[in-house]
């Protein structure tokens, strides 16, 4: 099997066409396509359709495409089992997530963790939305945390959470005294929205028509960081949920709950591995305490 055609075949399906896979991995479109035949030749299996400009994967592809990034991750994975079995203090514990639930969640559990094995080694890897789907596929992981539905099928996953979804606004905001706040109250104060691809968006969104409420948006970002500096600095109200925003606000902002109520489900998942580190169990432990302790 050539390990560059099994390369370029899953770089040409994350990216979406050729022209894109070829210019990320240095090569020409011509170069890329013949690495694509050699692998259908092969196999004598079209992998993908050809239409115009584009490669549409064909059901064979999309069939073979988690089994190619998986043997792409085993081989990209040498150098470090090698790396690990020379030394002496044992594997880490390795964690994945997507960027919204570092500080809410993911770093209290860590805390927690590391105060019970402060000799065991932490490491996070945090990715986009739209790629963590690659690394579970990889299964280069111990424990991931997502927020629900997992963008992957057939991987367990156990419910950790119900974070609430709250209204983030400065403390010196009118409403910032009231013990809840609907889509009716906000319709005066400036929205700085998540983007429509969000699933914090999608479900609020759903929510605020159901209650057959509109909230312009002043602002659209696709950072939860980028929304709460912007509340921070009194440009408005944001709408989030607190496996999101560090437990520890200051003086500058309130949290109130938005109604009626409405939760995002955060789950966890483990690797398939045959042999997965001994301590993942404990840290799905220190998860359930963080999203508790909320």
């Amino acid at each position: 099997m050539n390990i560059r055609s099994l390369q370029i075949f899953v770089k040409v399906i994350e990216e979406g066409t050729l022209a894109q896979a070829s210019e990320k991995m240095n090569l020409s479109q011509s170069a890329a396509s013949r690495l694509i035949q050699i692998l259908e030749d092969e196999y004598q299996t079209k992998l993908f359709l050809r239409e115009r400009k584009r490669l549409i994967p064909t059901r064979a592809g999309e069939l073979f495409y988690p089994m190619a990034v998986r043997i792409l991750s085993s081989i990209k994975a040498i150098p470090g089992l090698l790396s690990e079995a020379r030394v002496d203090n044992g594997a880490p514990l390795r964690i994945i997530c997507h960027p919204r639930l570092i500080s809410g969640l993911i770093v209290p559990a860590m805390i927690r963790f590391a105060e019970h094995e402060p000799h065991v080694c932490l490491r996070l890897e945090v990715y986009p939305r739209r790629y963590l789907a690659q690394h579970i596929l990889e299964d280069s992981f111990d424990i991931g945390v997502c927020n629900l539905p997992l963008p992957v099928r057939d991987v367990n996953v156990e419910v950790i959470s119900n974070a609430q979804v709250h209204v983030l606004l400065p403390k010196e905001h009118p409403l910032a005294t009231r013990d809840t706040l609907g889509p009716e109250d906000m319709t005066g104060s400036r929205y700085i929205a998540l983007d429509e691809s969000t699933l914090l968006r999608q479900l609020t969104d759903l929510e605020i028509v159901r209650q057959g409420q509109k909230l312009p948006v002043a602002h659209e970002v696709s950072s939860t960081t980028a929304a709460i500096g912007l509340v921070k600095a009194g440009l408005g109200f944001t709408l989030t949920d607190r496996g999101m925003v560090d437990r520890d606000l200051g003086g500058g902002l309130v949290q109130i709950p938005w109604r009626p109520r409405t939760t995002m489900r955060i789950g966890c998942f483990r690797s398939r591995k045959t042999e997965p580190h001994p301590l993942t169990g404990f840290f799905r432990d220190c998860l359930v305490e963080a999203g508790r302790s909320e």
